[in-house]
């Protein structure tokens, strides 16, 4: 007996309450495992794929790319105990009946054994981005399928959260075995989108990255190739209209330009959602809540990067690996937070209280290609420089690659931000809602600078602290920031805290 169950958005924890589907892993027809990613989503806080908890042939999908979808909203249906019936119905009767034993479903091996290993399943499927063309698959005959879903409709077996429903009457698509030419690769699904967007074939072009990795650099350069051919057909075509151009009016001229010129007036719409619209929301409370104060300073980091310079190139048993200097910094911020807890707190506005956090887990502003996101390094106030380096560059992997969970991006009492490699001296940074500061870094550059009574050319940086004025007054404010400007410029005054 086979019965088709509906699988819903689940809820992805943190308060979440919606999510954008990114990107379907699986097509109407496809034989799914139990907890095998289906779809993959993006919430305010991450991009994650969501496991479907039944194994069986899929039979419906709802919401397309782009959509959003509350949580407990259906997501796909799946006939269950049909898709030893439905793999089975993908070759036709003269092929069935010519196949050798060893690829007969009744022998026990080929489609038989990976039934057995894949929960009933002994299609290959074609993931998203590989190069089998449309043309390679093979419908089943929706007989076939109705014929599971009517005896799930009959059956009434009670299920745990999940229902019988009515499957869809067209023919489902199962794919062939991918081809030879394997999958395109592509890591980033951001990049992938933007090529679906843009119509644009991945397999058509070369990586740049390491290993013919296709970058989004690449993908941009093939729209602007597309825009550019567009615009040059288009000039073409009009070329021997040109006296009339002439003597036509301006609304005329714009009536008569291509589909890409006439949308270039019109002003474009982006949704504030996903990451960027959890970005814009906490920013706007931040401003609308927080009375915030910024004070800087200038730090001669000399001396900061010769003592990273001796670090990196120690060698022997006891060499570590590299140390950056936001590293450096991010130990820095945890001793001075250690003197100056105050910044180190929130503020609890219903009950009119400044709450002090016992520990740091110290936040980092990291620009990726889905915006700006800020992981956080949990008990950075006990780690070392190296334990917070090698933890710092591990989230910014999974950010890069939009692997973070919500979980490593939430829970930061304080934040870092290191502007500086955008190539700017200065800023002032808005606080981290709902925490109590910032520190902003600019960049480290030669300026001229007086040390020990004369004119020399130094390695200097602006650093700027911008705080909650609720939870401290300036003079605890510019105590902190004069701090971590001691330690840049005197290490040693780092190893009294050590």
């Amino acid at each position: 007996m086979a019965q088709v169950l509906e699988f819903k958005l689940p809820d992805l924890g943190e308060g979440l309450t919606e999510a954008e589907i990114v990107r379907w892993l699986v097509e109407v027809g496809d034989v799914v495992a139990i907890d095998q990613p289906v779809v993959e989503v993006e919430t305010a806080k991450a991009m994650v794929e969501v496991p479907c908890p039944y194994g069986g042939v899929v039979t419906a999908r709802f919401g397309e790319e782009g959509t959003e979808l509350p949580v407990g909203a259906p997501l796909l249906t799946v006939a269950v105990g049909a898709s030893e019936r439905a793999s089975g119905s993908a070759a036709s009767p003269s092929s069935s009946s010519s196949s050798s034993p060893s690829s007969s479903p009744s022998s026990g091996k080929g489609s038989g054994s990976g039934a057995e290993s894949s929960g009933g399943s002994g299609n290959v499927l074609v993931g998203y981005g590989t190069g089998a063309p449309a043309a390679r698959r093979r419908r089943i005959r929706p007989d076939r399928l109705d014929r599971a879903v009517a005896e799930a409709r009959v059956s009434g077996a009670p299920v745990v959260e999940a229902q019988v429903v009515e499957a869809p009457v067209a023919e489902v698509l199962v794919a062939e075995a991918p081809v030879s030419n394997g999958p395109v690769p592509v890591v980033s699904p951001l990049v992938r989108r933007l090529a679906r967007q843009h119509d644009i074939d991945l397999r058509r072009l070369a990586g740049s990255g390491p290993d013919g990795l296709i970058l989004r650099a690449d993908v941009d350069r093939a729209i602007r190739t597309a825009e550019e051919t567009a615009a040059a057909t288009a000039r073409a075509a009009q070329a021997p209209d040109r006296s009339r151009a002439k003597s036509s009016t301006p609304s005329a001229a714009v009536a008569a330009a291509p589909n890409g010129a006439a949308a270039a007036v019109v002003a474009e719409r982006i949704p504030l959602r996903g990451v960027r619209g959890a970005v814009a929301d906490k920013l706007s409370r931040s401003r609308t809540e927080i009375p915030d104060a910024t004070c800087w300073v200038d730090a001669d980091a000399t001396e900061l990067m010769a003592v990273r310079a001796a670090m990196n190139a120690a060698t022997g048993p006891s060499a570590g690996p590299k140390v950056s200097v936001l590293a450096l910094l991010a130990r820095i911020c945890t001793a001075a937070l250690a003197r100056f807890p105050e910044l180190n707190a929130t503020v609890d506005t219903e009950a009119r209280e400044i709450v002090r956090l016992p520990g740091v887990h110290l936040g980092f502003a990291a620009q990726t290609e889905r915006g700006l996101v800020v992981p956080v390094v949990r008990d950075a106030h006990t780690r070392n420089a190296e334990s917070i380096g090698a933890e710092i560059a591990r989230l910014t992997e999974l950010a890069r690659t939009g692997k973070l969970s919500p979980a490593q991006l939430t829970g930061g009492t304080f934040t870092l931000n290191n502007y500086g490699v955008f190539g700017v001296d200065g800023s002032t940074p808005i606080i981290n809602h709902p925490e109590a500061a910032m520190l902003g870094v600019g960049r480290i550059m030669p300026k001229p600078w007086v040390h020990q009574g004369e004119l020399a050319v130094r390695q200097v940086v602006q650093l700027s602290l911008t705080f909650d004025h609720r939870v401290c007054d300036g003079g605890t404010a510019g105590g902190f920031l004069r701090y971590v400007a001691d330690c840049v410029e005197q290490p040693a005054v780092l190893l009294r805290t050590l």
